[in-house]
């Protein structure tokens, strides 16, 4: 099993910026790829950006330029730096992880609130 628990979610104003991590503990040999999806109230959960274990990155249109998707493979953790972030960006932002048997494993969510 992986646990995941994300962090540096809050309430910044439109132009702003928010880091978020995500530690990962548990069977973290096993993980391959990451992600951070994102759930905004009314709406189903998005995939936002992607990273594979060697570091190759992908990024739905709606980000692009503005997030970057990072790991620390020995620290175990994701990161999602979000620049000039905008109130349509408020959501509960989620980490996520496969391994190399493709489970799925979820962290718990943290709320971004972007005010305008």
């Amino acid at each position: 099993q992986v646990q995941l628990v994300a962090t540096g979610g809050g309430l910044v104003q439109a132009g702003g910026s928010l880091r978020l991590s995500c530690a990962a503990s548990g069977r973290v040999f096993r993980i391959n790829d990451m992600y951070w999806h994102r759930e905004a109230p009314g709406k189903q959960r998005e995939l936002v950006a992607h990273i594979t274990r060697g570091g190759r990155t992908n990024y739905v249109d709606f980000v692009k330029g503005r997030f970057t998707i990072s790991r620390d493979n020995a620290e175990n953790t994701l990161y999602l730096q979000m620049n000039s972030l905008k109130p349509e960006d408020t959501a509960v932002y989620y980490c996520a992880a496969a391994d190399f048997n493709t489970n799925y494993y979820w962290g718990q969510g943290t709320q971004i609130t972007v005010s305008s």
